[in-house]
């Protein structure tokens, strides 16, 4: 069985999806570690090559990174790709990408939290973020020892339900250990145009490998959702080469930068009712600046939100996520870009 295949039958069915070992991979261990979640270890490295968790289709509806996770796999099984470092491939929600839906219950990029998923809510969702975090568990312990963890990569790909003046960002979970220059550099260098720093804990799956493992996990956002086929993938062949390089552990070798504009959150706008409105049009981009004076949101609960004293730029507006969610965030500009100092 091909690596296509597995995935392929794991979107495609509800039934248990099989592994059976292929011949084309000869000299690395694969390894299922939960449905739709593989661990590729070569059996013989040199050097101390950094691993990576690659992951798509948390949300359903955000095909990019689904085909982008496709052709890696077809690159793995013509043998046009070796595995040269730890890889874990990882397809997120196999019933909302079936149905091409965000999700089937609830946000599944909403409950990577150890301290309040329960075992026994069986909400789809939630007994698939179980699986995912005991595989990445997993695999910081058996595969990096946690010892290296520092110079895991976990680039969780989405896609964004607007356009958006960077088409294509990332977005640094929340951590008291700054990400080193390095790897902003190599994001720059995929074709990443901006970076956005998170202010307090998210629960997304990029924040659990950071704040649980210690790893460089990020939420990649690259470009804006579409229907399988109609997705532009040109963009993102810069993404594509720099994936290929760490499953290949030749990302070293990756010179080519370009400016990276860096911005941090400094709110957050919460849907407290079902009387929730939003001050500004369905289809502004994210990344929109609003200067002072501006009514951002309305609230049953909490009343008008107004920009004071400084502009800020609105990222991820959705006035219709759940009750208690996050509506929106609001942001600001870093002095510098990246490369260079921040």
């Amino acid at each position: 069985m091909s690596l296509s295949d597995y995935f392929a039958e794991f979107i495609a069915t509800n039934e248990m999806t099989v592994w059976s070992d292929c011949d084309a991979l000869p000299e690395v261990s694969v390894v299922e570690y939960a449905p739709g979640v593989m661990a590729l270890v070569p059996r013989a490295v040199e050097g101390s090559p950094e691993a990576t968790i690659i992951s798509a289709g948390i949300h359903g509806d955000e095909t990019a990174p689904i085909e982008l996770f496709g052709e890696l796999l077809a690159a793995l099984d013509a043998g046009q790709l070796r595995v040269g470092a730890p890889t874990l491939l990882i397809m997120g929600n196999r019933r909302a990408i079936a149905a091409g839906r965000r999700y089937i219950d609830t946000n599944l990029n909403r409950l990577f939290r150890r301290e309040t998923l329960l075992q026994d809510d069986h909400r789809f969702e939630c007994q698939r973020a179980l699986e995912l975090m005991h595989a990445v568990d997993r695999f910081m312990s058996d595969v990096v020892k946690n010892n290296d963890a520092g110079s895991v990569l976990h680039l969780d790909m989405h896609t964004a339900i607007r356009d958006s003046r960077y088409p294509r960002f990332a977005v640094e979970p929340f951590s008291e250990t700054p990400t080193p220059d390095a790897i902003w550099q190599q994001l720059a260098s995929a074709g990443l145009q901006a970076g956005l720093s998170q202010h307090q804990h998210s629960w997304t799956f990029s924040h659990y490998t950071r704040h649980y493992h210690g790893a460089q996990g990020f939420t990649l956002e690259l470009g804006r959702v579409a229907p399988f086929g109609s997705n532009d993938l040109e963009p993102l062949a810069p993404m594509l080469d720099l994936l290929r390089a760490r499953i290949a552990g030749t990302h070293d070798s990756i010179a080519h930068q370009r400016p990276l504009m860096r911005f941090v959150v400094t709110d957050e706008i919460m849907r407290k009712s079902d009387d929730f409105e939003l001050c500004f049009a369905d289809d502004i981009a994210n990344f929109t600046e609003f200067p002072p004076g501006s009514c951002l949101a309305r609230d049953g609960n909490d009343g008008e939100w107004i920009v004071r004293e400084a502009p800020v730029h609105v990222v991820f507006p959705n006035a219709n996520v759940e009750r208690g969610a996050r509506a929106l965030l609001l942001a600001r500009p870093l002095a510098s870009e990246y490369p260079g100092t921040q």
